[in-house]
């Protein structure tokens, strides 16, 4: 059975999983905006992996009523953008309709279908006004991590850096039907789509990282490499880990590797500006909410403290905010 797939947010990762989904009998719309979309439009879109250049044609549009229902549709956009889209994203959900969630930090739906005392609870730090809960629904949830580094060099263009693999996982941890099929989706596009019967597990471990590498590296501009090994940095990382690790832990997560080995891990990338640098830098909205906001809600929710990651959240949401790129959430 042929698949719809649209892909909301064709940038470098939504772009990427478009292009190898184009190539399989799936049904692909792309929503994009401005010169991407534009040169998509009149002349193709552009992948470049392994030193080799496809250009397809994809459906590529901006309005989503342009679309219709979907079986799948891949939320590729940064987390803090999502809100803002949930009313023109509406045309696009019918009865049945999944939504992939490839986007990184604490997902709005996480506590859906997570069991025990904390089940169905909303997290106001990344759906402020329970905007996507009530507006997407969290039954639609698929939750997707993204692995491969993708970029658009240029309008039209993608360029594959590295990886090729999309971690799938129902919120309850069943193997449905929907997702079997979405994974089988990827797989034909040549991509590794493993289904995970823990996809908060995978969650935390990608996110581990990213809750203090990112903000560190937007405070003091250093890369990768450098924050990983200089004593005092790679300390102060090493202390926000712990805390994320006794969160997660206590709400069930199992961490497979040690905090040493995860900032090693960071190290061997090399001299790699994070996202949230590149954003400060580029004077775009920094993913600060989904990445560290909602670590600290969690860890208040869950009794664990937090003084690290408060100190490093504080002085990151001053940066960004003086730069004029971040909006701080309302206080409870």
């Amino acid at each position: 059975m042929t698949i719809r797939v649209c892909v909301f947010g064709a940038g470098a990762i939504g772009g990427y999983i478009g292009a190898r989904l184009l190539a399989t009998d799936a049904k692909v719309t792309l929503i994009a905006r401005g010169p991407h979309l534009k040169a998509m439009q009149d002349k193709g879109l552009r992948l470049i992996e392994d030193g080799k250049e496809t250009v397809l044609r994809p459906t590529a549009v901006e309005d989503p009523r342009d679309a219709g229902p979907q079986d799948y549709v891949v939320i590729s956009l940064k987390a803090h953008s999502v809100p803002a889209v949930v009313p023109a994203m509406q045309p696009l959900l019918g009865p049945d309709t999944a939504v992939v969630w490839a986007v990184n930090g604490v997902p709005w739906w996480y506590f859906y279908g997570h069991g025990g005392p904390h089940d169905g609870r909303r997290l106001a730090s990344v759906d402020p006004g329970d905007v996507q809960w009530d507006g997407i629904g969290p039954e639609r949830a698929i939750g997707c991590i993204v692995y491969p580094a993708c970029e658009v060099p240029e309008p039209g263009v993608i360029r594959h850096v590295s990886g090729d693999r999309f971690t799938l996982g129902e919120p309850s941890g069943e193997k449905t039907a929907r997702i079997e099929a979405f994974s089988t989706a990827l797989i034909a596009a040549g991509l590794k789509a493993p289904v995970r019967p823990r996809i908060r597990d995978e969650i935390w471990i990608k996110l581990w990282g990213n809750l203090c590498f990112n903000p560190i590296s937007a405070l003091t501009h250093a890369t990768l490499d450098v924050i990983a090994t200089d004593p005092g940095t790679r300390a102060l990382a090493r202390a926000m880990m712990a805390e994320a690790q006794a969160i997660g832990e206590a709400l069930g997560v199992k961490f497979p590797v040690s905090v040493d080995k995860r900032i090693d891990g960071a190290a061997a990338v090399g001299a790699h500006k994070t996202s949230m640098l590149q954003d400060l830098e580029r004077g775009r909205p920094m993913e600060i909410d989904a990445l560290v906001t909602a670590v600290q809600e969690m860890g208040r929710l869950t009794g664990v403290a937090t003084p690290h990651i408060d100190a490093v959240l504080a002085l990151v949401q001053q940066r960004a905010e003086a730069a004029g790129v971040y909006t701080r959430p309302a206080a409870d």
